[in-house]
């Protein structure tokens, strides 16, 4: 019996020893979870035998269990490098199988798939609205995360917002004979106040320049008459380049505001609003490219561009201080080509294209268990689920009790070494005092057999 208790204890200082060197071999592996063992005694007792002076027949390897706690994210320079920070598993899918991992160390393979060093795809929400920043995410499907390498489509401007102020004291342009100019020749300076320029896109990504040229029209002689004058009017000219005839203006480029007193717009007596010029890219301006500019008109048959810009000048004011441009923006973009992504702690994946656009590619799904113990460990950093871990609970990054996404760093080994180190010393001495019960049984014996 001796012999048997000691080889027990054996073997089981050799297990500590193997689980803690397992530990130790994956200090430096991306997502590994220490190792324990546990032990248990063993305890046989034969019918009608009397506890109180049984003796135990040894120890066993009871179960050697994952501590999945948190390991340090440590931060690098690759974006496709994403942490998990709190609980849960990223899912990959294998072959269509689904697999688990704490490991984010992802690239790209030809296909454009984002997947692990195994060729396992990463698997995400897919969003609602395609192509776009801000939407919502199908979080009942998930699917394989694919990066497109395509050119962008561009998309043509629908409008232009304008936050500008024209100085009060300003006057109206007159000729070389001081007459009143009543019409705006954009090649020629003298015969408006103010411009300024913004680019646009056609339906086809060619960029366009769409000025808007500003004339003072609401006082009728210089120097004004106080009685007829109106120094709130003013008359706001769109043009796209390209114009065959700059010297003609065409009213439905045209708009007469007035201010009140304030130095606002004043709605009431301002007619045309909103602002849309037409522009007809066709017929009037060059280069002809086919394109078109502005909304789609759907409930045309076909439907068609509008060739209209809405422009929005509601912030325009007129107080007492200089001419200044605060914002001129518009919403069309040419071509683009992927760049580069970026993933949000949340998990959405955001393409970045060259046209300064970009789009949600997915959001990254997150699995937890149970009993994340009772995973089955299948090695290069998966698990597989199980009875014992309970069905997948899978979410959102940072909803219930899922973690948030770090993108660009990678979480690792929670082994702690010098702990290992000591544990490693420990089985040691363990393994050496079984043998020495080995050794001493040993010599009880031989002395029992010596005795003649």
């Amino acid at each position: 019996m001796p012999f048997r208790i000691g080889l027990s204890g054996l073997n089981a200082a050799s297990a500590d020893l193997e689980v803690t060197g397992n530990n130790i071999a994956n200090t430096g592996t991306t997502g590994f979870k220490q190792s324990r063992a546990e032990f248990a005694d063993v305890f046989a007792q034969a019918y009608g035998g009397i506890s109180k002076t049984a003796i135990g027949s040894g120890v066993r390897l009871a179960a050697t269990t994952q501590q999945f706690s948190q390991g340090n994210i440590e931060y690098t320079e690759n974006s496709l490098d994403l942490a998990i920070n709190g609980q849960g598993f990223f899912v990959l899918s294998d072959d269509g199988g689904r697999v688990f991992s704490r490991a984010g160390e992802f690239q790209i393979d030809r296909n454009g798939y984002v997947v692990n060093s195994s060729g396992q795809r990463l698997q995400v929400y897919e969003p609602v609205d395609k192509g776009v920043t801000d939407t919502k995410f199908n979080s009942g499907v998930m699917s394989d995360l694919q990066l497109e390498f395509g050119d962008r489509a561009p998309a043509a401007t629908t409008s232009v917002d304008a936050v500008m102020n024209l100085t009060s004291d300003a006057m109206p342009p007159v000729d070389s004979a001081g007459a009143l100019i009543a019409d705006i020749d954009i090649n020629d300076p003298d015969t408006y106040n103010y411009s300024t320029s913004v680019a646009v896109y056609d339906s086809l990504g060619t960029s366009r320049t769409m000025t808007l040229y500003y004339q003072k029209t609401g006082i009728a002689a210089v120097p004004p008459d106080p009685v007829t004058s109106d120094p709130g009017k003013w008359k706001v000219y769109a043009e796209l380049d390209g114009l065959i005839d700059g010297s003609t203006l065409d009213p439905s480029q045209t708009i007469d505001i007035v201010f009140d007193s304030n130095g606002k717009i004043d709605t009431a007596a301002t007619t045309g609003l909103p602002f849309k010029p037409k522009f007809d890219l066709e017929n009037n301006y060059l280069p002809s490219n086919g394109a078109t500019i502005g909304p789609v008109d759907l409930t045309a048959a076909p439907p068609a561009a509008t060739n209209e810009v809405t422009i929005d000048i509601s912030s325009l004011t007129q107080y007492g201080t200089k001419y200044s441009v605060s914002d001129l923006s518009q919403d069309g973009f040419t071509t683009g080509r992927l760049s580069g992504f970026d993933v949000d702690q949340t998990g959405v994946v955001f393409a970045r294209y060259t046209s300064g656009q970009s789009a949600a590619l997915g959001k990254v799904a997150l699995a937890n268990f149970k009993n994340p113990q009772g995973l089955q460990q299948l090695g290069n950093n998966n698990w597989a689920e199980t009875f014992a871990a309970g069905d997948p609970i899978y979410g959102d990054p940072g909803t219930s009790n899922l973690g948030l996404i770090q993108s660009g760093g990678l979480e690792a080994s929670n082994v702690d070494l010098a702990a290992e180190l000591v544990n490693l010393i420990t089985a040691q001495r363990n393994f050496q005092a079984n043998d020495q019960t080995i050794s001493t049984a040993d010599e009880i014996t031989q002395t029992i057999i010596n005795i003649r």
